[in-house]
């Protein structure tokens, strides 16, 4: 099955979860994408002791995930893409959603 994820939130914990969810998508077989809207463009980097979002992120990456991040919200918050999460736009998000037989939001 193909799972895209879209991910909207920072939230420690609410974040985290989205990436578990995303690798073990990946790590039973699924094609996953995710895209990464609002405040979820910060979600690289951001650890905390309990819920290490970052951690999850690159294990998700590490699977052969794909994650894109929306530019206008990158650009709002003077931020960059990165090569795990590259500058995409919403054709990019409608994109995923087409490719996708289901679309799950955090």
């Amino acid at each position: 099955m193909k799972f895209g994820i879209i991910i909207e939130t920072k939230e420690y914990e609410k974040a985290w979860n989205a990436f578990r969810f995303a690798v073990t998508a990946k790590k039973s077989g699924h094609d996953v994408k995710v895209f990464l809207m609002g405040e979820a463009v910060e979600c690289e980097g951001l650890t905390h002791a309990k819920y290490n979002v970052d951690e999850q992120l690159k294990l998700f990456v590490k699977e052969g995930g794909e994650i894109l991040a929306c530019g206008t919200c990158l650009k709002s918050r003077q931020l960059e893409g990165t090569d795990a999460c590259p500058i995409s736009t919403m054709i990019d998000c409608v994109q995923l959603v087409e490719w996708a037989d289901k679309t799950v939001t955090f």
